[in-house]
């Protein structure tokens, strides 16, 4: 497997979720990911978004054929299988038309015994973006840190917990210093909308 293109070595998201690039060519692409108890939805099942996820960076990999920054302009998912944690997911995108800026590719998400999870077909078109001229960044050290750690981290956050500086100079995370309302103080102050049925 030859290197990770620029594209997917900035690709934060898709190193979050541990995923695979294992085929990458003109038009195709293979990734793969493997199913973590964080990815499964209430009722133990892979979250479907997780799954689009993982289609979606098989898309871009595969309509990203150039210089020129391409994107999705739809896409459409059929959810065939389900899976839970423990199963490694791939899958495998194919260009089957591009013409001028649109692009048509399709998406096969698989589990590990080959049987079809998703069918995902993917409309691309192209940009006059250029990809960023800088370097991938360096790691820092809260990417290094273990996915379980930057999860609980980011779940502290959301909730607007304080969380403990790490070194000198570093500030509180957003929402959590003492200008920030509180919980309640929020939810007070958010309009309600009677809706008549």
């Amino acid at each position: 497997m030859s290197a990770l293109r620029p594209m997917m070595q900035r690709d934060q998201a898709s190193a979050m979720l541990g995923m695979v690039v294992e085929h990458d060519a003109p038009g195709e692409s293979r990734v793969s990911m493997t199913v973590r108890d964080d990815m499964l939805n209430g009722f133990a099942i892979t979250h479907g978004g997780l799954v689009f996820t993982l289609a979606d960076t098989a898309f871009a990999i595969a309509c990203n054929e150039d210089e020129r920054v391409t994107v999705a302009g739809g896409a459409d998912i059929t959810f065939l299988k389900s899976t839970s944690a423990g199963q490694t997911l791939t899958a495998t995108a194919q260009r089957r038309a591009r013409s001028g800026r649109t692009g048509l590719y399709d998406i096969r998400v698989t589990d590990e015994t080959g049987d079809l999870v998703a069918e995902v077909r993917g409309r691309s078109i192209t940009t006059d973006r250029r990809p960023p001229a800088s370097e991938p960044q360096a790691p820092t050290a809260e990417s290094q840190a273990p996915v379980a750690e930057r999860v609980e981290a980011s779940r502290v956050r959301a909730a607007g917990v304080p969380v403990p500086s790490t070194g000198p100079g570093t500030s509180a995370p957003f929402g959590s210093g003492p200008m920030s309302p509180s919980h309640s103080e929020r939810s007070a102050a958010l309009p309600t909308t009677e809706v008549s049925r």
